[in-house]
């Protein structure tokens, strides 16, 4: 436990053999459990994972058949972590490229409220990206670019960063179940972050690179992401008017059934309150009839707001990426 709120950190794994034990050794003491996934990996990654979570209860080994993709072996681990009731979830790379050092910055803005998901950011300067290739260093900046135009977030950095943090809270607007399952996951995520207005948040942890290899062709990963962040683009933008038309949906109904209801109450009441009281109107003078038609009116403009809300939700579930 951190802070008094329970962590959980979800470590992806395919084919890591060589380093998965050195990143499990890492782990904080503090951290209440820690989800291994097995992304199908055709090495000894299974029985490196196996051997290291015999001696330790917090380590939970969970095994996809077959490669599904890091985004899909995250998704399984933030379920598991969601459906435990863990308050925050954090991930880390199988290749112990990330510092287990580093964890409280990504934990503190959770815990102290400031955000909703941190995330690690290496492009501050040449300085925090050491070691970086200036050929990923150019790719990494403009995946930036084109993050933050798909996500309407000018402040997002280093989006391909997998060194993040999570408050759980999170998932019960947004689906696990949602987030894109390869490489473009971390786009994906911030996207629908800021679309859903999450409070995300950049820290400053540098860049730590020893053994690994990575295992991305960075041309043809820069083309597919960039393909992704368009249909993003597009789905944001779909989403935020069908929000608006959904508001308006809201406001027809709202004084609609107002409208229905106020018209309706003194309708009645002009019907059972004793003559005697009321006097007697002259027919053509009664507002009972009037009434009766805003009361309808009323209605109408009620069921429209419905119907409008309803093709709103409609579009949404349709457009969505």
């Amino acid at each position: 436990m951190y802070r008094q709120s329970t962590v959980a950190v979800v470590i992806p794994a395919y084919n890591e053999e060589e380093l998965i034990q050195d990143t499990l050794s890492g782990i904080p003491s503090y951290v209440d459990r820690v989800y291994v996934v097995n992304d199908g990996s055709k090495d000894g990654t299974e029985e490196r994972v196996q051997e290291f979570s015999s001696r330790d209860p917090r380590f939970v080994y969970i095994r996809h058949e077959t490669n599904k993709g890091v985004g899909a072996a995250i998704v399984t681990g933030y379920s598991r972590s969601f459906a435990d009731k863990m308050d925050i979830t954090a991930v880390m790379a199988g290749d112990n490229q990330m510092d287990p050092r580093e964890l409280p910055k990504l934990l503190d803005p959770i815990v102290n409220g400031e955000a909703d998901y941190a995330k690690g950011h290496r492009l501050e300067s040449r300085t925090t990206a050491k070691g970086m290739s200036d050929f990923r260093y150019l790719g990494n900046n403009i995946l930036t670019f084109l993050t933050r135009f798909a996500a309407g977030n000018n402040k997002i950095n280093d989006p391909q960063n997998g060194y993040t943090a999570i408050s759980n809270h999170v998932f019960k607007k947004m689906s696990p179940g949602s987030i894109f399952t390869w490489y473009g996951y971390c786009n994906d995520m911030l996207v629908k972050l800021s679309t859903y207005g999450f409070k995300i948040k950049d820290v400053v942890i540098p860049a730590r690179y020893g053994r690994e290899r990575s295992k991305i062709a960075y041309p043809k990963y820069i083309i597919r992401i960039s393909r992704l962040l368009f249909n993003e683009l597009i789905w944001r933008l779909n989403y935020q008017n069908m929000s608006k038309s959904a508001r308006k949906a809201n406001s027809v109904m709202v004084i609609g059934g107002g409208m229905s209801s106020m018209s309706f109450t003194v309708a009645t009441l002009s019907l059972i309150t004793p003559l005697s009281i009321m006097g007697t109107p002259k027919p053509a003078e009664s507002p009972v009839g009037m009434l009766i038609v805003l009361s309808l009116v009323g209605l109408g403009m009620a069921y429209l707001g419905f119907v409008l809300k309803r093709g709103g939700k409609i579009g949404m579930e349709g457009k969505k990426v």
